[in-house]
């Protein structure tokens, strides 16, 4: 992986997640890997792979609206030795693709990235078709498959090269808008299945995953005013959880876990799972997505909907302290 600068975190912040995956390092691993192959199901523009597709024609194939086959394709070059990245929406990359994802990567564990491109709400405007908050519960149940989330637009770039760099399927999972803040203004170190605490408090802890780490940030200060210290965790992988970080704070007053996805099956689900024998259990407050179905809208609309913005975070969690 090449040096990232200051001024290199800054500019990719601009462009968001996708920019910096499909735009930067995408490219520079083409690069550094003649074997490297992008399929997209018809998002060449839309995913930002129009400057990999003019470095690299003929590495770059667009399948057209042909999900499923794109990753019967994706597995095929990938059993022929090549490095294979497949992306389309969110959406449709996990429950379009389910049974390919199954059958071709999971159970034959081929070395397929799948990226999913504006998970969660962000596709507002398109609708329930569009809008991804179950794509973690559905890939947690393929074995095999490491799930990936990053936060920011740095963070989307190391996890595409620790993706690439291993072996076996791997879904990195790209959310939030243009707007997210920047998490990380320095370059670090990032581990798959290594969680990392952004801020230290005795109060309570605040697992949190995606685009909701700068929410859980911006909450953590707003509960500092009321005299709540939180301790915020960045769980940028899913699967493997980081069970080390979820034991070191057994003995804390209360786990929150805040993610832009459904509580069923997600962060929430994955910790309560491995806490459930424990003989020490912090009570556990699940901020997410809980509503069946969504309207149409912008999304900072159906974030403050689901209660997914800063005020509601810190208003939710000082409800629960009061009881």
């Amino acid at each position: 992986m090449q040096e990232i600068s200051s001024r290199d975190i800054r500019a990719w912040s601009k462009f968001g997640q996708k920019g910096s995956v499909f735009g930067v390092a995408l490219p520079r691993i083409a690069e550094e890997d003649e074997s490297v192959y992008v399929l997209t199901a018809d998002l060449m523009r839309l995913s930002g792979l129009q400057r990999f597709h003019n470095l690299y024609p003929d590495k770059l194939v667009n399948v057209g609206i042909a999900e499923q086959n794109m990753i019967g394709i994706a597995s095929g070059l990938a059993f022929e030795g090549n490095s294979v990245f497949a992306t389309t929406y969110a959406s449709f990359i996990t429950m379009r693709c389910y049974e390919q994802i199954r059958h071709n990567l999971g159970y034959q564990n081929a070395d397929v990235k799948l990226i999913g491109s504006s998970s969660g709400l962000v596709m507002g405007f398109s609708g329930n078709t569009h809008y991804t908050y179950e794509d973690i519960g559905i890939m947690r149940m393929i074995p095999n498959i490491k799930i990936l989330s990053p936060c920011d637009a740095l963070e989307a770039y190391k996890m595409t090269y620790l993706a690439y760099q291993t072996k076996g399927p791997v879904y990195i999972r790209l959310s939030g808008s243009l707007q997210n803040p920047i998490v990380y203004k320095e370059d670090y170190v990032l581990e798959i299945g290594k969680a990392i605490t952004l801020r230290e408090g005795k109060d309570v802890v605040i697992f949190t995953t995606g685009s909701m780490v700068s929410e859980s940030l911006k909450a953590a200060e707003k509960l500092a005013a009321e005299k709540i210290n939180a301790t915020v965790v960045n769980m940028h992988t899913i699967s493997p959880l980081d069970h080390e970080i979820i034991e070191r704070h057994l003995e804390a007053s209360l786990f929150v876990t805040v993610e832009e996805h459904r509580m069923s099956g997600g962060l929430y689900s994955a910790i309560c799972e491995y806490i459930s024998l424990k003989k020490r259990r912090p009570p556990h407050l699940s901020i997410g997505i809980h509503k069946p179905y969504l309207p149409v809208g912008d999304y900072e609309y159906l974030k403050k909907l689901c209660g997914l913005n800063s005020e509601d975070i810190a208003f939710k969690i000082l409800e629960v302290l009061k009881k």
